[in-house]
């Protein structure tokens, strides 16, 4: 998800119950980092788990020293 960051991924899940998303950053040595993961309410992804996703790449970035 480019306005996440890059190579910032999502993963999109339906059933019965509804929509769910994934946003992970995976091109990370040997592991996936997940940044959020929720159920959709609406078409759009709401601008909270956006902000959320970026604040969490940011600070786990920041806590590991990758630029």
């Amino acid at each position: 998800m480019a306005t996440i960051g890059p190579e910032v991924r999502e993963i999109r899940s339906r059933d019965a119950t509804g929509a769910y998303r994934v946003i992970y950053l995976a091109k990370v040595a040997d592991m996936i980092v997940v940044l959020h993961a929720f159920q959709k309410k609406s078409e759009r992804t709401a601008a909270r788990d956006i902000d959320l996703a970026t604040r969490r790449l940011r600070e786990w970035k920041e806590a590991n020293h990758v630029q």
